[in-house]
């Protein structure tokens, strides 16, 4: 009897017509039966927004051939949880999700869509990875993502996995000096914003974000230092926020309270 092929789920933040979706379908549609559920438009900084209050649209498309396809009027997470629940109706083996146009290292796992998705198959036992390619273009050349995405993927499949594995995975964009794949942790970095005051044609204010980056942090063992230097940077995350450091101060400090 032949063995059951298994079941992958790919997501993204982008939208199901994204480049970078397609990409990370063919990097791994010969390894299991593949299927899709994506936002029917781009969802990027969504973060684990949720839809409440309106209804979801689920539609079946043909974007990938010979790949069973699903756009979803919610949020990414909103389509990890429709998938699960009725798409599926089963867990995956395994969900990916991305390929997001741009980095998602350190501070950026907080804002991004990408990474909720696969966070959201996590918190539910199924191991999971998001991938980002650092570079923004629509054009962007997603090939050494794809390798990088397959690998993991690969990896995934053939080790048993903690059910709740959560990887945070950044492409850098120069295939001629690429080095490898390395384990890290997340940077302390952070976006410094500012808000550009603006008038509308009707005379009405806005304000347009802007902002530059800044990494606080030049040890070697970080996301972004790995991304500097060649490697594609894989940091295992979780979605328990406890502090124990703070925690263990807390409780002797507030001892008697």
């Amino acid at each position: 009897m032949a063995e059951e092929q298994p079941v992958i789920l790919i997501t993204n933040d982008d939208g199901i017509t994204a480049p970078g979706i397609k990409a990370l379908v063919d990097a791994v549609k010969d390894l299991g039966r593949v299927v899709v559920v994506a936002p029917d438009s781009p969802q990027s900084g969504m973060g684990h927004a949720i839809t409440i209050g309106q209804p979801l649209r689920l539609n079946k498309v043909a974007v990938f051939d010979g790949v069973e396809s699903w756009q979803c009027s919610g949020t990414p997470v909103d389509c990890v949880k429709l998938a699960r629940d009725k798409v599926l109706h089963r867990k995956p083996d395994i969900c990916l999700s991305g390929i997001n146009h741009g980095a998602n290292h350190s501070i950026n796992i907080i804002y991004s869509g990408t990474m909720s998705a696969a966070m959201e198959a996590a918190i539910e036992g199924i191991p999971s990875a998001g991938f980002s390619l650092l570079d923004f273009r629509f054009d962007a050349d997603f090939t050494l993502a794809g390798q990088v995405a397959r690998t993991i993927a690969q990896q995934m499949l053939a080790d048993k996995m903690p059910k709740h594995l959560l990887l945070n995975v950044n492409i850098p964009v120069r295939f001629t000096e690429y080095k490898g794949i390395k384990i890290c942790r997340q940077a302390y970095a952070k976006w410094e914003e500012q808000f550009e005051h603006r008038v509308d044609p009707r005379g009405k204010d806005y304000y347009w974000m802007t902002g530059k980056f800044k990494n606080m942090d030049k040890s070697d063992d970080t996301d972004v230092q790995a991304l500097a230097d060649g490697y594609a940077s894989v940091v295992p995350v979780k979605f328990d926020f406890t502090d124990t450091e703070v925690k263990d101060w807390l409780e002797k400090k507030w001892e008697h309270i």
